[in-house]
């Protein structure tokens, strides 16, 4: 059986990759792919870039690899900020790395056709997630211009939400890894919630089968992976770190900074979102 050990959103937490690549070495996993997101949030992002380079076969474009590696003007206000910020602590091989990484790669494993990208077929930065209604997931398996072929996945793996999932349709299924750096909590209500901390850990994926074989009468399996590491040392050096309180939020109780960012992207409607 094949390995692949598959990566997302490290999001400058290097202290979180650092755990995540000890444990896929210690597992005897040699094929790493990641699916973006590496910079952005925490300070340690050259770091982190170096280690990804380093280490992963294949690595796949995000939204916020995209944003801050590229040229921009008309910026303002905390966008501007963050945007300085970044690109500050990045070097122009770097920023130039980034600008030109894939937007998806295609394989076979167990004979299923498998597709990674970041966040969708279509678009670099568009939220779907496992509550959303099933024709916007479906919508995953779909190709598109930026697609290595034409045909529907068997298979998606994608990033972007931080959340780790896993959903079957249509003789399909859909893995979202989950984010190493960065992971959250959508739904929180002081009543129900859980420790934080089963969501806080580093996550991945990793992926089991004959990689490049068509034949599917083959075995293949899915298993999500949380590890603990040690946040407050990755925040010692975030003293720079121009939104550091959210920033702590985050990685500390699992809470995105901009939540009604995330509701307006989800086919939330009917939900009493006080209720949730």
């Amino acid at each position: 059986m094949d390995k692949v050990a598959i990566i997302s959103d490290i999001h400058g937490n290097l202290e979180a990759l650092k755990t995540v690549l000890e444990d896929i070495k210690k597992r005897n996993i040699t094929r790493i792919f990641c699916l973006g997101d590496i910079v952005a949030k925490g300070t340690h992002q050259q770091e982190c870039v170096d280690l990804i380079r380093k280490n992963c076969e294949m690595v796949i474009r995000g939204n916020c690899d995209e944003f801050f590696g590229l040229e921009r003007n008309g910026l303002s206000g905390i966008a501007l900020d963050r945007y300085v910020w970044c690109r500050s602590k990045l070097n122009e091989d770097t920023l130039d790395y980034l600008c030109n990484l894939p937007f998806c790669y295609e394989f076979y494993m167990s004979g299923r056709l498998i597709r990674v990208f970041h966040a969708h077929p279509q678009k670099i930065d568009k939220f779907v997630g496992n509550i959303d209604k099933i024709e916007r997931i479906y919508e995953l398996f779909l190709p598109s211009e930026n697609t290595v072929s034409n045909n529907k996945a068997d298979i998606v793996i994608y990033g972007h939400t931080h959340v780790q999932n896993m959903q079957k349709m249509y003789n399909r299924i859909v893995l979202n890894t989950g984010s190493v750096g960065n992971p959250i909590e959508i739904f929180r209500n002081d009543e129900k919630n859980a420790d934080d901390r089963n969501t806080t850990m580093a996550n991945y994926l990793i992926l089991s089968g004959n990689y490049g074989s068509k034949n599917i009468n083959e075995e293949i399996s899915y298993e999500f992976i949380s590890l603990p590491y040690d946040i407050d040392k990755e925040l010692l050096d975030n003293d720079d770190n121009i939104e550091l309180e959210a920033y702590i939020d985050e990685i500390k109780n699992g809470k995105y900074r901009n939540m009604e960012r995330i509701y307006d992207c989800l086919d939330v409607r009917g939900i009493d979102r006080e209720k949730i």
